[in-house]
């Protein structure tokens, strides 16, 4: 298999690692390795995973409301723009200084940002907006929530997914999962508001208090999930590897000067980027096509203003199902994962082809197959390119690699979003 469970590395991309005393051996793991009861550690990660992307589906998923309130403003444009920029500098930030800082520092200063930031809207409606249009001072307001977020996303998700990488593959595995798992949520969420509460302005100001109020609460359970993982014995099991393997370095090549860290950090990504050009090319083919494409053009006189709805929840639930198949069965070979990446590129296109081919791709059957096809694929090589990426690396650098592919992936966020804009043209 191309990883190893109990925090060794391995060459999935070619390539030997050199050996190292850092590594444990297949001899010694299995016996010492302390028991996830119930599977709580694993539970915990994967409602971390859903925790730090509710707040972003939050604030896109209440931009009817916000629109409403603020008729003069790309409001889903300015949110985008400003969350993946200060999301993309902060993790920036965070791989050239991961070696400095701590990450369950990083991981609870995010999540009290996420809380802050979430705040502010339901508490600016009640004191503040009342319901009431074109108060813009509101909107910039929200703007710099958003801006919060996007910082407090950076520090939560780099550290969360730079953690797992440092565990065996089952807790990334969940992490990924989770993510896919809060898609879902806020999709029937939305479902619950539209079937319940009128679209009117109203309407759209309870839909909007409730998608903040869920996630804020979601919030604090995974501030206290996070402080008390680190107590149970696997995590602990795992984390004193990490700082023997760390100690030992020290001892081999001594404390880490700037130098030292620039030539190691550059071999982390070189050692990582196949896998994360992998996961890149997989948001820019998603984020071409989802939601955009999806919301704006393909239309459906039978469903009318419940098609979008519907698929977007397709879209999740497949992407869920995706990213739980790896805990089933894992691709070992990511040449074969990064290789099925680029071949995603053939959703082009067949989106096309539902666009402007024959009358029967045109209809809502072939495209909502190859909406949740797009999910299904979204959900199960992103789990298997960010399993395989922290364990190409020693343990001693794991969360490193793991920061580094997220930041590929934000990357490929952000490309696609601008991709999305002229892909059909």
């Amino acid at each position: 298999m191309g990883v190893t469970g109990s925090g060794g590395a391995t060459t999935n991309d070619g390539g030997d690692l050199e050996s190292s005393s850092l590594l444990l051996t297949p001899k010694e793991s299995p016996n010492n390795i302390p028991k996830d009861s119930f599977h709580v550690a694993y539970a915990i990660y994967f409602i971390l995973g859903a925790g730090y992307l509710l707040p972003w589906n939050a604030f896109i998923t209440a931009v009817d409301y916000f629109s409403y309130l603020y008729p003069e403003a790309s409001v889903d444009r300015v949110f985008a723009v400003v969350y993946m920029l200060v999301g993309l500098v902060g993790l920036l930030f965070i791989v050239a200084y991961s070696h400095k800082s701590d990450s369950f520092i990083r991981i609870n200063v995010g999540l009290g940002l996420f809380v802050v930031s979430l705040l502010v809207v339901p508490v600016m409606d009640v004191a503040y907006i009342k319901g009431r249009t074109g108060m813009y001072d509101g909107f910039y307001v929200t703007v710099v929530a958003v801006a919060l977020s996007g910082l407090a996303d950076a520090l939560v998700q780099g550290g969360i997914i730079g953690a797992a990488g440092e565990l065996p593959e089952r807790y990334m595995q969940a992490v990924v999962a989770g993510t896919a798992a809060s898609g879902v949520l806020v999709s029937f969420l939305r479902i619950f508001t539209k079937a319940v509460y009128p679209q009117d302005a109203h309407g759209l100001r309870q839909s909007a208090n409730l998608y903040f109020i869920v996630s804020i609460a979601v919030m604090i359970v995974c501030i206290v999930f996070y402080n008390v993982v680190h107590k149970l014995p696997v995590i602990k099991y795992y984390n004193d590897l990490k700082v023997q393997a760390v100690n030992e370095e020290k001892e081999e090549k001594g404390a880490l000067t700037g130098a030292l860290w620039r030539s190691t950090l550059w071999d982390i990504i070189c050692r990582v980027k196949w896998c994360g050009f992998g996961v890149l090319i997989i948001y820019v083919v998603t984020l071409s096509i989802f939601p955009g494409y999806i919301t704006e053009d393909v239309h459906s006189q039978v469903l009318k203003d419940w098609y979008p709805i519907l698929l977007i929840t397709g879209y999740n639930v497949f992407d869920l199902v995706g990213k739980c198949l790896t805990a089933i069965y894992l691709v070992e070979n990511s040449k074969v994962a990064i290789g099925a990446s680029f071949a995603r590129l053939l959703f082009f296109p067949l989106f096309l082809g539902c666009l402007y081919g024959p009358k029967f791709f045109r209809t809502e059957i072939p495209v909502t197959f190859l909406t949740c096809l797009l999910g299904l694929t979204n959900g199960y090589l992103t789990s298997v390119l960010m399993i395989l990426a922290p364990k190409t690396v020693l343990l001693q650098h794991s969360e490193t690699a793991g920061i580094v592919t997220v930041l590929f992936l934000v990357v490929g966020l952000a490309i696609g979003s601008i991709v999305s804009w002229i892909w059909v043209i």
